[in-house]
């Protein structure tokens, strides 16, 4: 019975990454250039924001009916809000963004510049108008822009996948320049998912012995002005910024289990 719903989840997890890829690729060839002759910007990225925000939770609801996948979500509700935020989140795996994207209605995400040239992703990116991290004063004033428009910005500051299961890389300053510029609250994410999958070590085929569970905890926003000195530079506050949230971040994925001492 175990090794029958073993070659289940496998063929559910690779119907699941099919599907996946082959709606990105329509959807970045067909259906959101249609949405480049909508002739009012702003409702056209709600438009996008919209399709590309259910699609991700019709996959999760899928994942999990299909036994692939358990969720569990704690404070969901502030990723609910029409208030924008900045979610600042550990990266385990490459989950993460479905299952942020599924739960944040109005959402634009930081990319990573690669992802502007994939065939399941460009025209995605595009039209959902997400910031790509190739420069960094330009990340700084589009999410910026973004914020003022009323979108949460979801920003994993490791800028890839974490290195190993309890331990992040540093984080990248874009972040907190961002929130300094748009005095706009931090909303720190921790993430996890157990047993580990689609991490920088595993491909999508290294299917674990049971469905695996991805944790999902949000924390009480953090003002920057709690984090940095008014009096310093806009550098020195973005560096201390960084250093809070970093920090604040790695000791409660050890209060909340998903890091262990020892390993």
């Amino acid at each position: 019975m175990a090794r029958l719903e073993f070659v289940w989840r496998l063929i559910a997890t690779g119907l699941a990454m099919a599907v996946f890829g082959v709606c990105g690729v329509l959807f970045s060839a067909i259906v959101f250039p249609l949405a480049w002759l909508w002739p009012h910007r702003a409702s056209r990225q709600r438009a996008v924001t919209a399709v590309i925000h259910g699609f991700f939770r019709a996959l999760v609801a899928v994942l999990q009916f299909v036994g692939v996948m358990k969720l569990e979500v704690k404070g969901g509700d502030a990723l609910r809000t029409r208030h924008p935020a900045i979610v600042v989140a550990n990266h385990p795996t490459w989950l993460d963004v479905m299952v942020l994207l599924s739960l944040t209605p109005r959402a634009c995400c930081v990319v990573k510049n690669a992802h502007w040239g994939n065939p399941c992703f460009y025209g995605i990116v595009r039209a959902a108008e997400y910031v790509s991290n190739a420069d960094p004063v330009e990340l700084v004033e589009a999410g910026s822009r973004q914020l003022e428009a009323g979108y949460t910005m979801i920003i994993f500051p490791e800028g890839t996948r974490s290195p190993a299961p309890n331990r992040l890389h540093a984080f990248s300053r874009g972040f907190a320049h961002m929130a300094i510029k748009a005095g706009t609250p931090i909303l720190p994410v921790l993430m996890d998912c157990d047993p580990p999958v689609f991490t920088k070590q595993l491909r999508w085929y290294n299917v674990p012995a049971r469905a695996f569970r991805m944790r999902v905890n949000v924390l009480e926003p953090v003002g920057v002005e709690q984090l940095s000195d008014h009096e310093t530079s806009p550098a020195l506050a973005a560096r201390s910024v960084t250093s809070a949230i970093e920090a604040h971040i790695t000791q409660h994925l050890f209060d909340y289990g998903f890091f262990k001492t020892g390993n």
